[in-house]
């Protein structure tokens, strides 16, 4: 079905939390590959033990290489990236499965609804240690959210052709931040305009802690700098995130408020071209 990709960073509950949800509350069997950053909290042990495929770094490679390194072990044609700070609900799989029989191209980008961080408030625990699970699946299918457009970035699920033909994660982004929509990027040069966030494939999440620990990169500026434009500019007038899901999208419409706000990235990108021209 799916080949579902986890980075992880000495995360070993949490990546435990997460395999054993999607085990527990999958509909479909499907291939789990972890990368693994350094590893010496007994995550090697865990995977080798419960026959979890996985790379491995003796560093800390951040998300984009781990998950690159990862994606050469998959064997399904349909790549699922998660966080190992995820809870998945269930039958989260039957959702976007359903959805790809509608689809019936392999040129889109589908993603998942985050609950307690997210769009869907509902808190059921800061993380293994107190997550309570019971209350979580006795009460998250009251808690709903519309389809919509543009995506949360994870979890989130492309055909492994796509994947290949941009090159899977940008990683100029180590370890991470702007890598989400810089994939969504790349796919929109590659002619890509199907991007929908399903409301009923829904996850816990715990607070971003994946792979970041206490270093983190400045991804806007990344991304600014390489395609001209900012994250919230990519997002408002390209993937128009956020609003109900109604069709495919179209091309920008360059209206006034939309050239107003690419003056602003030219500005922008004007202003941190100069700072990095002279090492700032």
């Amino acid at each position: 079905m799916f080949s579902i990709l986890i980075p992880t960073f000495n995360n070993i509950k949490y990546l435990e939390l997460c395999i054993n949800s999607i085990t527990k509350n999958s509909k479909y069997n499907h291939q789990i590959i972890a990368h693994v950053n350094i590893g010496d909290d007994g995550t090697i042990e865990y995977l080798d033990k419960t026959n979890i495929e996985y790379t491995y770094t003796k560093y800390n490679s951040g998300i984009c290489e781990g998950i690159n390194k990862a994606a050469k072990l998959a064997k399904h044609d349909y790549l699922l990236y998660a966080h190992d700070d995820f809870y998945f609900t269930p039958n989260w799989d039957e959702v976007l499965e359903n959805e790809l029989k509608k689809i019936g191209h392999n040129n889109f980008y589908l993603s998942g609804t985050m609950m307690n961080e997210g769009q869907i408030k509902f808190y059921c625990g800061d993380g293994p240690h107190n997550f309570n699970e019971k209350k979580f699946l006795d009460n998250y299918e009251n808690h709903n959210h519309y389809d919509f457009q543009g995506s949360t970035w994870a979890p989130s699920l492309v055909h492994r052709d796509l994947w290949n033909k941009v090159g899977g994660l940008s990683e100029e982004y180590f370890p991470g931040s702007g890598s989400d929509p810089d994939f969504n990027m790349k796919l929109w040069n590659l002619g890509v305009r199907l991007f929908k966030g399903m409301g009923q494939c829904r996850v816990y999440h715990f607070s971003s802690v994946s792979l970041r620990k206490k270093a983190w990169n400045n991804g806007a500026k990344t991304f600014l700098l390489k395609w001209g434009i900012t994250i919230k500019f990519f997002k408002k007038h390209y993937l128009r995130s956020d609003v109900k899901f109604v069709s495919e999208l179209k091309e920008p419409k360059k209206n006034i408020k939309f050239y107003i706000d690419l003056l602003k990235c030219k500005i922008s990108y004007s202003y941190f071209s100069l700072l990095s021209f002279f090492n700032f």
